[in-house]
């Protein structure tokens, strides 16, 4: 059988980047949502998001600028957004600290299945770049599907990939700004998160 809560696991270490706010109930639990900044080697920080419960705000004050260690898994939903669904992406948080033991973590490990051909590209400057989309399973029936995207080695390993490839994948959780453009010429700036792979490989059935 497989366990669905050791197949999507992250840890990130990071600070707080805006005050968490009331979001939704579910069985009569309240969940709050907030933004957790990472810092990368280069500098460059990720900003992503999570969802916490009111049980774990309890156990930690959060304020904006804190430092905080959150365990949990990513996850997606389907949001109407102008009449069209748009997946969202949150770090739905299971544990959490705010004294982290090491600074700016981020790592992700996933098991699932391939569920869309996976899409390989060179850049300009000869890189190779392969995005897939990766279904998790979760209790109750329900999937996540979480984008990813790898690189080099990883990519020409990737654009082999089939639909219902089951897959291992070990990476971070990045976000990466990119301009919408309107059908009236308008544009705006939005945000998008995915998975940057570091090691993928088959899984074995269980």
């Amino acid at each position: 059988m497989e366990n669905l809560m050791s197949n999507n696991s992250v840890i990130l270490a990071g600070k707080i980047g805006k005050k968490p706010e009331y979001s939704h109930e579910v069985f009569g639990e309240g969940f709050y949502e907030s933004v957790i900044e990472v810092e990368r080697l280069s500098a460059q920080v990720d900003m992503i998001p999570i969802t916490i419960s009111e049980r774990l705000m309890e156990e930690v004050n959060l304020e904006k600028g804190d430092n905080i260690s959150i365990e949990g898994q990513f996850r997606s939903y389907n949001k109407l957004v102008e009449n069209h669904s748009k997946l969202m992406l949150t770090v739905f948080v299971r544990e959490c600290t705010d004294n982290p033991d090491e600074k700016n973590e981020n790592s992700i490990e996933l098991t699932g299945y391939i569920c869309k051909e996976p899409i390989y590209r060179t850049t300009p400057f000869k890189r190779e770049i392969a995005d897939i989309l990766v279904a998790v399973n979760r209790a109750y029936n329900k999937s996540d599907y979480i984008p990813c995207i790898a690189w080099g080695r990883n990519a020409r390993f990737a654009s082999k990939l089939e639909v219902g490839d089951k897959i291992n994948l070990v990476g971070r959780i990045q976000s990466r700004e990119y301009q919408k453009v309107f059908d009236d010429g308008t544009s705006e700036t939005r945000t998008a998160y995915e998975i940057s792979i570091s090691r993928i490989s088959y899984a074995e059935d269980d």
